[in-house]
């Protein structure tokens, strides 16, 4: 029976939002990233979705006991999409792959009533820059839609719920990435 494992394209990037074992770099072909929002949430998020011509790099990781209900409920908003033989990994052994996506039908822009959080933004490229050096951080940008949104300045209370406290060259990249695409950041009423 081939291992469970999942591909995390944003947050799961970051090993210090979880726990699951035998993370490695990946890269998951024929999807990108972009920025959508749901009636699910009330703000902008990460999914995947299909782009033959493109290819993303993230990090899989083990799901113990083939035991979903802990990854589940951590992406409660997306559908658990099969993806093994779209997926580039290091592994040997036979692995099953999955990758979390928000339903088609659920997607929708993001905007200013469902902007993008800073601190979840931090969190992601803190979690690229330290799998895959800073241009894996300018890879990700590249193959992730949706700058164009509002993205909400909540670094000083940040509203993402497993924000991690970035050094200051961190935040600096961050902030560097999103000047250069002349991001729309906005401020907290």
């Amino acid at each position: 029976m081939a291992d469970p494992y999942f591909f995390g394209y944003g947050s799961l990037v970051n090993l210090a939002t979880h726990d699951f074992p035998d993370p490695r770099p990946a890269t998951l072909k024929g999807w990108r990233r972009a920025w959508r929002h749901t009636d699910l949430r009330p703000v902008a998020f990460l999914t995947a979705i299909r782009d033959e011509a493109c290819e993303i790099e993230g990090m899989i990781a083990h799901v113990p006991k083939n035991d979903w209900a802990a990854l589940d409920e951590r992406e409660w908003a997306y559908d658990r999409v099969p993806a093994t033989d779209a997926v580039t990994h290091p592994l040997t052994h036979e692995v099953e792959i999955a990758v979390y996506a928000v339903p088609d039908h659920r997607n929708g822009a993001p905007n200013g009533q469902h902007p993008i959080l800073l601190s979840y933004i931090d969190v992601v490229v803190q979690g690229y820059l330290r799998a895959f050096g800073s241009d894996g951080v300018d890879r990700f940008f590249a193959t992730t839609e949706g700058w164009d949104a509002p993205i909400l300045n909540d670094r000083a209370e940040p509203r993402y719920p497993r924000h991690q406290q970035l050094k200051l060259e961190e935040t600096a990249l961050v902030d560097d990435r999103l000047a250069a695409i002349a991001a729309s950041i906005v401020e907290p009423a």
